[in-house]
């Protein structure tokens, strides 16, 4: 085809984008989508015009999905590193519980927020603060222990969540309650325990008046956050009860002098790790701001090389603890134990010392969880990029370049597809549910810092990686191989395809090589060569015996392409006299009988195929190959005439 046609037949394609990238551009509804296809339709436009705006109305729909995702997504993460900003620098315990509950309703997108606090005196929680409430009854509930599923909450010290609280029967229903839920009109509800060390003092809700159901991401966030207000309510009444003393203890100037000095300097401290999170700093950040403040050495120490008793102690009793001369703040979020916060040399430490760094590690923990949100949902877009590449046949090459070079990924450069699979299986499913996805983890990140893309596929996972200038496809796969088994500790195999660009055209030039891949993985694992990584030229013909589809042309093509391609471009009959040299036995007198041509020719001709082919090409090994390339040629060609 020629550059102008093309040019043209690419021109209605765009012409039909136009007017859905106005619509991307000024935040169209979802619905407005369909118009310009109703109106082509209704203006008796083309067929093909119609088709066009059909495909592109896919794709806008899809980039606009994507951007509500990623808006989202950033709204979830400003909220929290607002409230951690907010609350460091408030004071006042009303004004701190009015944050939690607004950041709450915030953080989740839900209808309707509030907050309960345990009463010591009577036994049960007690309604302390909504946000977006509207029953009086509602807003002055009382709840028992293990009454309701705040009561549950706070009975267990558990999250819980439930899509319909009137058909939950996890909890026990009590009339008052289900009278209140029933005015307020609530029907998703999530609840997590605020709690201070082993103790719960109430509980956080998120509830939506329709049904909801509640993603585990969601639930391990509110969690974070949870922990987050239990201790900025903590701090509200520890300044509340310092106030307090300091009124009665007037007399004392000098330790109320003290006292403030610890406890600015605590304040000065939540402020400098608040704007270290705004300002998008790092973990060590945090560290290094905390050292200064304590007059110390903070270092964050991975779940591996934290000390272990005192990390487990710390997490269960929820503050630092002693470990020699040193301090241990466990750092979790949501139930998981992520690191430690060690402070070094410092035996001795005041209280409030120790609760600032209790806190920095809880800010921590939140940068944490929110690293790895931000790595899950690049991983996912890389993974959807993959599919695409794999799957969608009608995809924009211009659009799939756009996306791969947000992700750093260059599609024109020349990349292998490589399939990695686990050739051990776990003795329970959960066990090897979890191997997967250990192995998908490591190939996304294998992926992310090689400027590819990684996808899960059919119970293992697919690779692209760009091809080294002095690598091959079989080496990229040997070491792919040893760094996914290496990583996930277990034995993996990968096969690779032969090296192909560019990615995005031909559309199938991808699926294609992912097939080929798998076949080379599925030889491996015949040949008994688990945990070792190939590509579709280490096999030759063999591949093609023990692959279950087998890739006739790509073997041809490998194998004796170039003589192909040399009589297609020259006229010339190097393929016919190789088909009757090998006919008649090797022999060149009695092969230049068969063609009619005189002997030299053939001598020729057959120094020819030498240079093309190399010079071992009648070596036994390589003749074998041949000979079955050219009959499995000569065959396809019979077949298509």
């Amino acid at each position: 085809m020629s550059r102008d046609h093309a040019q043209s037949a690419e021109r209605p394609a765009d012409d039909a984008e136009t007017p859905f990238l106005r619509l991307l551009a000024r935040g169209a509804p979802a619905e407005a989508y369909e118009q310009p296809v109703l109106l082509a339709r209704a203006e008796s436009r083309p067929a093909s015009r119609v088709a066009a705006l059909e495909e592109a109305k896919l794709l806008a729909l899809r980039v606009r999905s994507e951007m509500e995702g990623r808006r989202r997504r950033e709204a979830e993460l400003s909220a929290l590193f607002e409230t951690a900003h907010d609350l460091a620098g408030l004071r006042d315990l009303d004004a701190v519980l009015r944050a939690i509950v607004q950041r709450a309703r915030s953080l989740l997108g839900t209808d309707v927020a509030y907050l309960s606090l345990h009463d010591e005196a009577e036994g049960d929680t007690y309604m302390r603060v909504t946000e977006g409430s509207v029953a009086a009854r509602f807003q002055q509930l009382r709840l028992g222990m293990g009454e309701g599923l705040g009561g549950l909450v706070a009975q267990t010290a558990r999250p819980y969540v439930t899509d319909d609280y009137f058909k939950d029967d996890r909890f026990q229903h009590t009339r008052a309650i289900d009278a209140g839920v029933r005015d307020e009109g609530l029907v998703a509800i999530l609840g997590v325990p605020l709690m201070i060390g082993r103790h719960v003092i109430g509980v956080l809700f998120a509830a939506d008046r329709r049904a909801r159901i509640f993603e585990r991401e969601q639930i391990a966030l509110l969690g974070s956050f949870a922990a987050l207000a239990a201790a900025a309510i903590d701090t509200a009444n520890r300044l509340m009860e310092t106030r307090s003393a300091l009124d009665r203890l007037g007399r004392a100037h000098e330790i109320i002098r003290d006292r403030s000095g610890v406890i600015e300097r605590a304040s000065d401290v939540h402020d400098r790790l608040a704007e270290l999170v705004l300002r998008g700093g790092g973990v060590h950040d945090v560290a290094a701001a905390v050292s200064e403040v304590l007059d110390g050495t903070v270092e964050f120490a991975g779940t591996d090389s934290a000390p272990g008793a005192a990390l487990q102690a710390s997490r269960a009793e929820g503050h630092a603890v002693r470990h020699g001369q040193d301090w241990v703040a466990a750092v979790a979020a949501g139930g998981e134990l992520l690191g430690a916060l060690v402070l070094g040399g410092q035996p001795g430490l005041d209280p409030v010392d120790q609760r600032t760094l209790e806190r920095a590690a809880m800010v921590t923990s939140l940068l944490l969880l929110a690293r790895r949100s931000a790595a899950e949902a690049e991983q996912r877009v890389r993974g959807e990029l993959l599919d695409d590449l794999l799957d969608a046949r009608d995809r924009d090459p211009r659009l799939l370049r756009e996306r791969a070079s947000r992700l750093h990924a260059d599609l024109d450069a020349v990349h292998v597809v490589l399939t990695a699979r686990l050739d051990t299986t776990a003795a329970d499913a959960d066990r090897e549910a979890d191997a997967r996805r250990r192995l998908w983890s490591a190939a996304s990140h294998l992926a992310a810092t090689g400027h590819g893309l990684a996808a899960a596929r059919d119970g293992g996972t697919v690779l692209l990686l760009p091809l080294g200038a002095d690598e091959s496809a079989t080496e990229l796969a040997r070491r792919t191989a040893r760094h996914l088994g290496a990583a996930v500790q277990e034995t993996v195999t990968v096969g690779a395809s032969a090296p192909l660009e560019p990615l995005a055209a031909p559309p199938e030039a991808v699926a294609a090589a992912y097939a080929e891949g798998q076949r080379c993985l599925e030889a491996l694992r015949l040949l008994g060569r688990a945990g070792d990584g190939a590509a579709a030229e280490d096999f030759g013909f063999l591949g093609l015996l023990l692959a279950g589809d087998r890739d006739i042309s790509g073997f041809v093509g490998r194998t004796i392409g170039q003589v192909v391609a040399y009589d297609r471009q020259r006229g010339t009959d190097l393929l016919r006299t190789l088909d009757a040299y090998f006919a008649c036995g090797m022999s060149p007198a009695r092969t230049k009988d068969d063609l009619h041509v005189h002997v030299n020719t053939v001598a020729q001709r057959l120094e020819r195929v030498g240079r093309l082919l190399g010079e071992d090409w009648q070596s036994p090994a390589r003749v074998l190959e041949i000979q079955l390339a050219v009959r499995l040629h000569r065959l396809s060609t019979t077949a298509r005439h």
